[in-house]
């Protein structure tokens, strides 16, 4: 039988899905086939991500990031955007989508300072794994 693939989509690939990817992985294990991509592509992930999931036991140091177009024509149980306006002007449309999900969450780039992007990207880290969590227990 076939995993329900879900797909993570933002803006860049560098941070909230990328965590959002490793949480799915963590928390339902084989259930589903996690998968993350970015309308824009950014060249490497956020430090800060990294270090933000390493704090929990888990590592997507060797996560790469991800442009979404090469899955378009892909069949999609979950497409999931975690976004904030911005990405309503960039995100494509995604045909073989069964299931549409938006989380809203802010994008950790929006900060000014290096302290202001590490706790951004804590509190991304801490929602996206609340989302992830009541994800898998409503769909499995």
């Amino acid at each position: 039988m076939l995993k329900p693939k879900v797909l993570f989509l933002c803006t860049g690939n560098s941070c909230r899905t990328q965590m959002a990817e490793g949480f799915l992985r963590e928390i339902a294990g084989e259930q589903f086939e996690a998968i993350s991509a970015g309308a824009e592509i950014t060249s490497a992930l956020d430090p800060e991500a990294v270090a933000a999931m390493w704090e929990l036991g888990i590592d997507i140091s060797g996560h790469q990031p991800k442009k979404v177009d090469p899955l378009l024509r892909e069949r999609v149980s979950y497409l999931v955007t975690l976004c904030d306006r911005q990405i309503e002007r960039t995100c494509p449309i995604f045909p073989g989508a069964i299931w549409r999900l938006t989380w809203p969450i802010e994008d950790p780039s929006s900060a000014r300072t290096p302290d202001e992007h590490r706790v951004l990207v804590r509190r991304a880290r801490d929602e996206i794994r609340q989302r992830v969590a009541e994800f898998v227990e409503a769909n499995t």
